[in-house]
């Protein structure tokens, strides 16, 4: 298993190289700046903001400086305002920089706060999804070819269709208007992210559905389950104990990646609602030409994505002792 992270540590190193590299360069490639605006700025001003953030900088320099400490400037000063005592340590030491719009704020202050907001609702959507997928799938699989099985395959494909902003829609106009019992925007308590919770998680819910129905089917066909049923246990202990572990790999499997879908959909959800999340910030960043704000996001979503589907790696080996690492092979 050493071998095994010691692997991915170096491929995780090589990914997130590129993706700053090829984030940083393409952005700037981008007509427009930080400072451009519907109100055009005295140039004067406009050349002192640039000479503030080191704009006007080659775009290798500003590169070498955001990615590490280096200290490019020879009249003293750090890249992006610092003073010498606390100059910006640059991405290798964790470090994003100021935002260019939010200018009382650095890029941590505002992930900092804006995270855990994002992370509520994703926890509250990837729950919503486990929970109606799993119970969904299994109970299709356990009824096939029934009338149940047909209705709960017929809401998957219904849930894999719709986009989330389609089903918020939809429970804004029942749970708001046609029956006001939740809030339609905003954040403040845990009632404000049930809607967007369960639009962002339906249509994972529904791929889950489809994952766990097909596990199960298979699962349930293996020797080692005719064996357990022949020892006369019931089929409830079969089916909890011995056929869900492997019936869920699947599941299992595509978590890493579900995971990573609900933090870049509720790009789309946090602004339907009004949340102050993380995507929210992501957007008005891509809007307002905020280069270190978008590229502290950026860095924010490669983590997790590579951090979650090393975690599901390693959960496979638990679910089944047949699955073996790469590397331990």
């Amino acid at each position: 298993m050493l071998r095994f992270l010691l692997r991915r540590a170096m491929w995780f190193a090589i990914t997130l190289f590129v993706v700053v590299t090829v984030s940083f360069f393409l952005m700037r490639a981008v007509r427009g700046g930080p400072f451009d605006g519907e109100r055009a700025l005295n140039p004067a001003i406009e050349r002192n903001l640039q000479a503030r953030y080191h704009l006007d900088w080659p775009q290798w320099k500003q590169y070498l400086a955001y990615i590490g400490p280096f200290n490019l400037d020879e009249e003293g000063p750090e890249f992006l305002g610092g003073d010498g005592a606390r100059p910006f340590g640059g991405v290798l030491a964790g470090d994003f920089g100021p935002s260019f719009k939010y200018r009382d704020f650095t890029v941590n202050d505002i992930i900092g706060q804006s995270l855990p907001i994002s992370a509520a609702l994703g926890s509250i959507a990837l729950a919503w999804a486990l929970l109606l997928g799993l119970t969904a799938g299994v109970a299709s699989a356990l009824w096939r070819g029934t009338k149940t099985d047909v209705a709960l395959r017929l809401a998957a494909t219904t849930g894999i269709a719709l986009p989330n902003f389609v089903i918020a829609g939809f429970l804004v106009i029942l749970f708001v208007f046609l029956v006001p019992l939740l809030p339609v925007a905003g954040y403040g308590s845990p009632a404000h992210l049930i809607l967007p919770g369960f639009a962002l998680g339906a249509p994972f819910a529904a791929y889950i559905a489809r994952l766990s129905r097909t596990g199960m089917l298979e699962v349930l066909h293996q020797d080692y389950i005719r064996t357990a049923r022949a020892k006369g246990l019931s089929e409830r202990l079969v089916i909890l104990r011995h056929a869900l572990k492997g019936g869920i790999l699947p599941v299992v499997s595509y978590l890493g990646p579900a995971t990573a879908g609900i933090l870049t959909g509720s790009l789309v959800i946090e602004r339907i609602f009004a949340i102050p999340g993380t995507g929210s910030h992501f957007v008005n960043s891509a809007l307002n030409r905020d280069y270190t704000l978008a590229m502290g996001v950026t860095i924010l979503y490669t983590v997790l994505v590579y951090a979650l589907n090393t975690l599901v790696d390693l959960a496979y080996t638990l679910l089944d002792p047949r699955i073996e690492l790469e590397d331990e092979a």
